[in-house]
């Protein structure tokens, strides 16, 4: 069937009703991929948070597993998601920074020449279901590419309803409203006047899902929220203009409320599988595409946020819901990135895959409760970022976590058990676990061909911190 980009007529959000279909059992699970943009790892109640309220994210993970030590795969959008569509590192694919990057001029180091797209060479995780008989769709961001060749309807995707080159919903002076119609965003028709993007592309998918027939299901659910530029439905923000928590340093009432419509989204997405009689057979993951903007949402105790080498950047909530699957109401401190969703969601749809250069490990043996191997996971952004990204590489295996900075030749050593928020440097205590994490990191470079920053003969240390010209969101 030739792919489409279609959308669907917008529908008032729906009522949660209980169960009224019988529960359905296949072979093949349906999957939903939940992907929300720029959340920050302790932006949800059931890690912490005391502002936030994500009632359906917190029973999600009360009867499934939540992953204490998840990442994604870069500190930026578009690698991860190329890591999630392919199973594979940022650093392997090439497409190492956003789409379409700073441009530092006058830093130390030349940023090197990396892919701006998903190559159609790749084979993603919607083409290997669409191969084993499933239905997919894409709505939400895409963010992989400015040709539309690159978008999701030639990458295995059936439906396409709002993807993109945008890696942000446009707001200008144009008429354009952001999160509120007009949209002004390729592949989603605008809606009437004022009508909230979070809730537009939660009907598109909630009505997917209730057309759907027999086949199997994959929905890429990639919200655009809640990344910048910031807009929520007036009468949430007013909830949250009067409450305070000074404990967690939370205060911005608009991301909270953007937070709450994507905790409703995901609500009105389990209630339309129920309704359908396939929740107990479907798989549901949960997770971000990188830390949260410092600025927006305080990512205490983690340092920094997007665009940064340290946790804050990097480390994400991530929750897998798998009913009779999963374990029930479980932590895991059990390491996963980005590339592994790849590989679980195609071992739960009992998918082979020979592809000899997947990064990606399934996570089913831990969410299942199975002794698995401890196992190093990588960065690499030879690129710099307004969020305090300089060019690094890390690598992190057990409780230790190594940054290898490109600028200045130097190590960053942490033990993460001890020190979450990166505070002591034990590059010098602990020599010999930096010449053993260094070697680790090394092999990994060479064997994922590594692109590398080179010396830029137009530094000037001056003018070396401003940001030139770039194109696009």
């Amino acid at each position: 069937m030739k792919a489409q980009h279609i959308s669907l007529t917008a529908l008032s959000l729906l009522p949660i009703l209980p169960i009224s279909a019988k529960e359905t059992n296949t072979d093949k699970p349906n999957i939903v991929m939940f992907l929300i943009d720029d959340l920050g790892w302790n932006d949800f109640s059931c890690y912490g948070n005391k502002f936030y309220q994500t009632p359906t994210i917190d029973s999600l993970a009360n009867t499934g597993v939540m992953f204490t030590d998840a990442y994604a795969a870069c500190t930026v959008s578009s690698p991860t998601r190329a890591a999630l569509m392919t199973g594979k590192y940022p650093a392997r694919l090439h497409l190492t920074d956003w789409i379409s990057g700073w441009n530092y001029e006058w830093a130390k180091l030349k940023i090197p020449e990396w892919k701006k797209y998903l190559s159609l060479e790749e084979k993603t995780v919607a083409e290997y279901l669409k191969e084993a008989g499933y239905t997919t769709w894409h709505v939400g961001k895409w963010h992989l590419g400015d040709d539309e060749k690159y978008w999701p309807e030639n990458q295995g995707f059936d439906i396409n309803i709002g993807g993109n080159y945008k890696g942000a919903p446009i707001k200008n002076k144009q008429g354009c409203g952001g999160y509120f119609s007009p949209y002004c965003l390729p592949r989603l028709e605008n809606g009437p006047e004022g009508e909230y993007l979070t809730d537009r592309l939660t009907n598109e998918a909630v009505q997917l899902i209730e057309q759907q027939g027999e086949e199997p299901f994959f929905l890429n659910m990639a919200h655009y929220a809640v990344h910048a530029p910031l807009g929520a439905k007036p009468e949430i923000l007013k909830k949250y203009e009067v409450l305070t928590d000074s404990s967690y340093f939370q205060n911005n009432a608009t991301y909270a409320a953007m937070i709450q419509s994507v905790d409703e989204s995901l609500n009105n997405i389990i209630n339309a599988l129920q309704r359908k009689g396939v929740l107990n057979n479907t798989l549901i993951i949960v997770t971000s595409d990188n830390g949260a903007v410092h600025r927006t949402s305080k990512n205490y105790p983690l340092r920094k946020g997007k665009g940064s080498e340290y946790e804050g950047g990097v480390r994400v909530p991530l929750i897998i819901n798998w009913k009779g699957h999963t374990l029930v109401g479980k932590s895991t401190e059990k390491l996963a990135i980005t590339p592994d969703l790849f590989s679980t969601i195609l071992d739960a749809a009992n998918v082979n895959v020979h592809d000899k250069n997947v990064d990606g490990i399934s996570l089913l043996p831990i969410i299942q409760g199975k002794t698995t191997e401890e196992r190093p996971i990588f960065w690499h952004y030879p690129h710099y970022h307004d969020g305090g990204a300089r060019p690094y590489s890390a690598v992190r295996l057990g409780t230790w976590k190594l940054i290898k900075q490109y600028d200045n030749d130097s190590y960053e050593l942490y033990n993460l058990k001890a020190d979450i928020s990166e505070t002591k440097n034990l590059n010098k205590k602990y020599p010999q676990k930096v010449k053993e994490l260094k070697m680790i990191l090394t092999q990994w470079l060479h064997s994922v061909k590594a692109q590398f920053p080179t010396p830029n003969p137009h530094w000037d240390p001056k003018k070396e911190k401003k940001k030139g010209k770039y194109n696009g969101i």
